[in-house]
């Protein structure tokens, strides 16, 4: 008997041990914050290696001994990070690792048990998805995220992102049903977003998506009006995301051609093509090229149609995702 109380002791000694404290917790959940912030306004190259550092700091700490508490939340930090490390996979067009990150953010998700990492995750692989062309995973992506009861506002994303494959895919009454619920979701908002940054869908980021949706079910006015309410609330935000900023501008600015106005496109578009390279993410240049291929499909002619086109391929020829492609011995991108 003494001896199974002193083993029992031994196994209470280690079983107390940790290798992590609350302060340590604390400190990687608040670094994780700071970096999906960081990441609507920085240089995405740099930030996605600040971002691997960090994930790999938390898979470290996995590998040892804590309290299950203490395990979860370093489950719920790693599958953030992963979740940031898909979406600026996506963003610099390798959507073969964004899909390997969000994987294994998924998995993080259930180990932690977190319904808000859950719907999250699922949001980041919606995006993947739609930008890879698998329209109707982005759809199922969104609608299983919606499944699970979240606070903050990753709800009006998940329906933003299903109403934007359904556009796509030319589902007019789905689109604006999805829409719908957006508004729904952002009327019945429960707390705030536990980490924030692009892990959050500020007004303006919703008007942004409802301004793509317009255009792509034929109603260029409605597209214009969410524009340029998108512009204008992002003007009151503490934190202007670009890559949100430009998406906005490419809306405004196909919905000035879709009546035909050139002008008013190459005005509208001013802003974009004035990024750095660094910031000129795969969505963005993405949205360009399909604008500059439906200038033809217009009325608009002459000089400034001609002059747009031209801006929108230099702009795409030196972006971000062409220069990693090019790097990797990929010429095509």
């Amino acid at each position: 008997m003494r001896l199974a109380a002193d083993e029992s002791a031994t196994w209470a000694q280690w079983a107390e041990a940790s290798n992590v404290g609350d302060i340590a917790l604390e400190q990687l959940l608040a670094e994780t914050r700071g970096l999906t912030s960081d990441y609507l306004t920085s240089d995405p190259v740099a930030l996605f290696v600040r971002t691997r550092d960090l994930r790999d700091r938390v898979f470290t700490l996995l590998e040892g001994h804590q309290y299950p508490r203490q395990s979860s939340n370093l489950y719920m930090a790693a599958g953030y990070l992963c979740g940031l490390l898909a979406w600026m996979s996506s963003d610099l067009g390798q959507l073969r690792d964004a899909d390997t990150q969000g994987r294994t953010a998924w998995l993080c998700a259930e180990l932690a048990g977190h319904n808000d990492l859950r719907a999250w995750v699922l949001s980041t692989r919606s995006k993947v998805a739609f930008w890879d062309g698998r329209l109707r995973e982005a759809i199922n992506f969104a609608r299983h995220g919606a499944t699970f009861r979240t606070m903050g506002t990753v709800a009006v994303l998940l329906a933003c992102q299903e109403a934007d494959a359904w556009s796509e895919l030319g589902a007019q009454s789905e689109s604006l049903a999805a829409l719908a619920r957006a508004e729904d979701a952002r009327a019945s908002l429960n707390g705030d977003d536990e980490v924030g940054g692009i892990f959050s869908c500020q007004p303006a980021r919703q008007e942004n998506y409802a301004a793509a949706v317009w255009l792509r079910v034929g109603r260029p006015a409605d597209a214009l009006h969410s524009a340029e309410n998108a512009l204008a609330l992002l003007s009151v935000q503490p934190v202007r995301a670009y890559g949100t900023e430009a998406q906005i501008h490419i809306s405004q600015a196909a919905a000035h051609l879709a009546t035909g106005e050139a002008e008013g496109a190459l005005e509208a578009l001013a802003p974009v093509l004035t990024l750095p390279p660094d910031h000129r993410l795969a969505p963005v240049t993405q949205r360009l090229k399909e604008l500059s291929s439906g200038i033809g499909r217009t009325h608009s002619s002459g000089s400034a149609a001609v002059g747009l086109r031209a801006a929108i391929e230099e702009f795409c020829v030196d972006s971000a995702p062409r220069h990693i492609a090019l790097s990797s011995g990929d010429s095509s991108g």
